[in-house]
C-alpha cells in the first residue's frame, strides 16, 4: 500500500477496535450513562451526515458532471449514492431480526439472568452477524480516509463512536452462551477487525481498475452508506436513550464540528 493507502488502514483499523472497547466497558461499569449515550450517537450521526453530502457526495457530483455532463453525471452519482445505501439494506434483509446484533446495547443488560441452549448458537452467529454489517463500514472508512486525512480521521471517530455501544451489545448474546467474560470480549473485538478486512479486500479488489472516476463513483457509495447508517440505526437509537432533544443537540454538534474542521483544515 502507498502511503495514503497505509494511513486510511489505520484509520479503519482503529475504528473497527472500538468494538472492543465497548465489550470492555461493559464490565468495567455497572450502569449505562444514557444521555451521554445518545449525545455521542447523535453527534457520530451528524459527522458521517455532513460529511456524506458536503464534502462525499458534492465532490464526487462536481467531477462527474464535469466528466459525464449534468444529466450523465447527476445520474451515476445518484445512482452510486443509492447503490451504497441498498448495500447495507440488504445486508440487513439477509440476516433474520432475531440474529441481528446491530443494536446498541446497555450494559444494564447484563446483570439479566437469561439462559437457554439456544444462545450458544446466537453467540456465533452473533459474531458473524456483526462482521458483515462491519465489512462495508471498513469499506467507507478506508476510502473516506484515501481522500483526504481530515475526512479520515472525522469518518473513523463517527464509526467508532458507533462501534463502543455497538460492541456491548455483541458481547451480551456471547457471554449468556459461554458464561465466559473472556471469550465475550474477544468474540466482540475480533467481529471490529472486519472493517480493516473490508478496507483489504476493497482496496485489493479495486486497485487494478482505480481510475479519478471510479473514486467518485467509490466516495458517493460511501456517502450513501454512511448516511444509511446514521438514518436507521444512530439517530434511532440516540432519540431511544436520551432525552427531550439530546440526540438533536448531538447531531448539530456533529455538523458544526465536521463544518468548522473542513473551513480550517
Amino acid at each position: 500500500m502507498n502511503e495514503g493507502a497505509g494511513y486510511a488502514f489505520l484509520m479503519t483499523v482503529i475504528a473497527g477496535c472500538a468494538t472492543g472497547i465497548g465489550s470492555a466497558l461493559a464490565y468495567l461499569t455497572h450502569r449505562t450513562r444514557a444521555n451521554l449515550l445518545s449525545v455521542s450517537l447523535g453527534f457520530s450521526a451528524g459527522v458521517m451526515i455532513y460529511i456524506s453530502f458536503m464534502e462525499l457526495l458534492a465532490n464526487a457530483q462536481a467531477s462527474l458532471v464535469s466528466t459525464y455532463g449534468k444529466v450523465h453525471g447527476g445520474a451515476i452519482t445518484i445512482l452510486s449514492f443509492l447503490g451504497g445505501m441498498m448495500l447495507i439494506a440488504a445486508i440487513d434483509f439477509l440476516i433474520p431480526s432475531y440474529e441481528n446484533p446491530h443494536e446498541t446495547g446497555l450494559v444494564e443488560e447484563m446483570d439479566t439472568n437469561h439462559r437457554s441452549q439456544q444462545l450458544h448458537r446466537l453467540g456465533l452467529l452473533t459474531a458473524l452477524a456483526i462482521g458483515i454489517h462491519n465489512f462495508p463500514e471498513g469499506i467507507a472508512t478506508f476510502f473516506a480516509g484515501m481522500t483526504d486525512k481530515t475526512v479520515g480521521i472525522s469518518v473513523a471517530i463517527a464509526i467508532a463512536l458507533h462501534n463502543i455501544p455497538e460492541g456491548i451489545s455483541v458481547s451480551i448474546p456471547i457471554y449468556y452462551a459461554t458464561g465466559s467474560r473472556k471469550k465475550a470480549f474477544w468474540y466482540s473485538f475480533l467481529s471490529g477487525i472486519s472493517e480493516p478486512v473490508g478496507a483489504v479486500i476493497g482496496f485489493l479488489a479495486l486497485r487494478s481498475l482505480m481510475s479519478h472516476h471510479l473514486v467518485d463513483i467509490i466516495f458517493a457509495a460511501v456517502a450513501g452508506i454512511m448516511v444509511f447508517i446514521s438514518l436507521d440505526q444512530l439517530v434511532p437509537h440516540a432519540k431511544k436513550y436520551g432525552e427531550g432533544h439530546q440526540s438533536i443537540y448531538g447531531l448539530i454538534s456533529g455538523m458544526a464540528v465536521m463544518a468548522v474542521t473542513l473551513l480550517l483544515l
